[in-house]
Parts: C-alpha cells; structure tokens; sequence
C-alpha cells in the first residue's frame, strides 16, 4: 500500500510540476511532506534523505557567486568572451559551453554552473537577447562534461567508491566518448538555435567597443575574492585527500570571503536562493518514498532477472534504464539504488567494465532529459527565473530529449565496440 501511495504522490508531484500551474518548490514541499503525513517514511527517514552536502554545496557557493558579482567580475568575463566569439551569437554559445564542460570535469556540475550562470545573464543583458539559449548549452554541456571524470557528478562518485575505481580510470574510460558526446552537441546546438539567434550588428560593435576596465567595481574585492575562490576551488580538487566534502569546502570559502570582504552576514545570506534549496528539501524527501518503498529497486531487480545471464544485454539495458530512470528520480538516489543490482550482476559472473560504466553513462547523461533530472537543472532553471526568464518544463525536455538520445546512442555504440565486441 505505501508503494501505491509513494507512486501517486510523485506522479501527481512530477506533473504539477511539468504544467507549471504552481511554484515548483511548493510543488515538491507539498509532496514530500505529504508522504511523510501519510506515513509512507517517518520523519527520521525523511529528514536523513536530504543530502546537506548539496545543500550547503549550493548555499556557499551562492554566497561566493554574490559577493564576487559585487566586484563586476562577471562583467568583465562577459565582455571578454564576447570578444573572443566575435559577437558571434552562435559562436558564443559553443564557446560558453566548452569552457563549462572542461569545469564541469575538474570541479563539479552544480558548483560549474553557479559560477557560469552569472557570465552568462551578464552576456544577454550586453547584447539584450535572451540567455536561454545559452542557459541550456550550459547546463547540457556541464552534465556532459561532468560525466568524465571521478568528480563531475556526483554518481561517479558513488560508483568509484563501490567498485574501487580512481580517477584515471574515469578519466580513461569516459573521457574519450565525452569527447564525441560533446561534439554531437555542439551539432544539435546549431541545428537547434542557428536561426533563433541574432544579434544587432550596432549592439555587437557596441559591446566590443566596450572598455574593460570599466567592468570592475571594487578591484580591492575582486582581488580579494578572488584569492578565496581560487582556494575554494582548489579544495574542490583536492578535497578527497584532504578529508574534506565538498559541502565543507564550499561554506569556509563562503565564511572566509564574508570576513575578508568584510560583509554582513545578514546581507550576504540574503543572496542565497532559498527557493531552489527548499525545492532540493521537498525533492529528496519525495524520491526517498519512492525508493524506500522498493520501486526503483523493484524496477531494478527485474532487468537484472531479465538479462539472463547475457553481459551485452545487461549492460545495454542498464545504460538505457538508468538514463530514463535518473531524468525521473534524479540520479544520485537512482545510482545508489542500482549499483547492489550491479554488484549482484557482476557475482553472477558477468565482466565488470561494461555494467559499472554504462552506469556511470546512463546516470549521468539521462539527466539531462528533464529539468528535474539532474541538479544543475534545477539550480539553473531557478536562477534563470529569478532574473525575469523562466525555464519550462517542456521547453526544457523538447531540447534534452535530442541531447540525449544522441548521447545515448554514441554511449551505447561506445560500450559495444570498446568493452562487449
């Protein structure tokens, strides 16, 4: 019975969601709390399932991205981009999502697209178009790139720990089907927006003309802030052998640069996006149902009877199931209920390589089918409304759904010739 209940609450939650009649942070409160009233999880459950590492990840990065917008640094990395594209629109935009995919590889997703999300808002206000455009190149391209090494997304993580896998190993057996991902991106991109995109030729020569110099506000606390961020980002790094999560990381960037600043607390807190943490609140405790009450695991368990034995059809499936899987559930709880199917599988006498990485591929690609898919969506989506341009749900997926049907199906090539041929 609390299946059925768990099920109903998340469908009724994931379409209200997708029509886009109310608040989608409302949305997922509502629902998530609901389950709970209705004594699908208890409390206890409820509130153990919400990963404050995402939390205070997004909070402190936040607070940095804040204070350094104060300083006109992501003016002046517009202005800069945009020379370097040209005041090609279109140009921009791979430019823009190239350098997010390489960040997205060595930091992670979520913070990546924190950071690029100001530049990007900043280009469109200089060149007065719509950034969603470029929004959606960033935020696909950052969960491409992320998928390639051990960091990038947070289901690697999860993966190398269970299967004792290092970051070469990520960095030499995605990396190069990244690469290929990554191009056919940048192929529907153009398919996509080619037409779609213009720019003045006035208001281009006007933003090229522009001084660079004129971009900084407050040089003492760029330089300042800009210390601190380049420590934050090198914990990010590092932070596997320091002993640090990320989370930790990210919050004593957030508090030195409040005190090296200095800033009021109060101020700068008030920079955080309350709504999008809240939304990652209510989305955890819903997904945390779904999964305690053993219907992604049920889903799960029935392909690994399904395959029968047959390494190629377990891993093609695998990679396929957990991309349509992670667009839904997100895939950081996803991951963690699959990977004792894919331990059990590999018992069974199947080759390890092929399941753990069409895992890794399935996980992290098929989030972006669906703005819930992944977090960097939503924190994208939620920052891009604050600023006066909102994302929709179908708006999104319309993009994603050829994203990653063409990553898909570049993985599922990849896994077959590289590892089952």
């Amino acid at each position: 019975m609390d299946a059925w209940i768990a099920a109903a609450v998340f469908v009724i939650a994931y379409g209200l969601i997708a029509i886009e009649r109310w608040d989608r942070t409302l949305v997922a409160l509502a629902g998530g709390f609901l389950v709970v009233a209705l004594g699908v999880i208890d409390q206890h459950e409820a509130f153990a399932a919400i990963d404050l590492n995402v939390i205070f990840l997004l909070a402190g990065m936040m607070v940095i991205a804040s204070i350094l917008g104060r300083t006109g640094f992501f003016e002046l990395v517009a202005i800069r981009s945009v020379r370097l594209s040209h005041g090609r629109p279109m140009r921009l935009l791979l430019i823009l999502a190239v350098v997010t995919a390489l960040l997205s590889a060595f930091l992670d997703n979520v913070t990546t697209v924190l950071l690029m999300t100001p530049v990007i808002l900043s280009i469109a206000r200089r060149l007065d178009v719509s950034p969603v455009p470029y929004l959606l190149a960033s935020v696909f391209a950052s969960n491409i790139g992320g998928t390639a090494t051990l960091i990038g997304d947070p289901p690697n993580i999860l993966i190398g720990s269970a299967a004792g896998l290092g970051f070469d190993a990520f960095l030499l057996n995605l990396a190069p089907v990244v690469v290929v991902i990554l191009a056919a991106f940048a192929g529907i991109m153009w398919l996509s927006f080619r037409r779609s995109l213009a720019v003045p030729d006035e208001r281009r020569e006007m933003v090229l003309e522009h001084a660079e110099g004129t971009a900084i506000k407050d040089r003492p606390l760029l330089i300042r802030s800009g210390v601190v961020t380049v420590l934050t980002i090198a914990g990010f790094l590092f932070h596997g052998p320091l002993g640090l999560e990320p989370a930790t990381v990210a919050m004593l960037g957030a508090v030195a640069l409040m005190i090296v600043a200095p800033l009021d607390p109060a101020e700068a807190l008030k920079e955080i996006e309350w709504s999008t943490l809240f939304f990652f609140v209510g989305l955890f405790v819903l997904v945390e149902a779904v999964v305690a009450t053993g219907i992604v695991g049920g889903f799960a368990d029935t392909l690994a009877e399904a395959t029968q034995g047959d390494a190629a059809v377990a891993a093609i499936a695998l990679l396929w199931f957990s991309a349509g899987a992670s667009a839904i559930v997100d895939n950081i709880p996803y991951t963690a209920t699959a990977i004792p199917v894919v331990e059990r599988l590999v018992e069974t006498g199947m080759r390890a390589d092929p399941l753990w990485w069409s895992l890794a591929l399935g996980a992290c690609l098929g989030g972006n089918l669906t703005i819930v898919g992944a977090s960097a969506n939503v924190v994208v989506a939620n920052l891009a409304d604050r600023a006066g341009h909102r994302i929709g749900f179908l708006e999104f997926l319309r993009y994603g759904v050829a994203v990653v049907a063409a990553s898909l199906a570049i993985s599922t090539a990849y896994v077959w010739v590289r590892y089952l041929a």
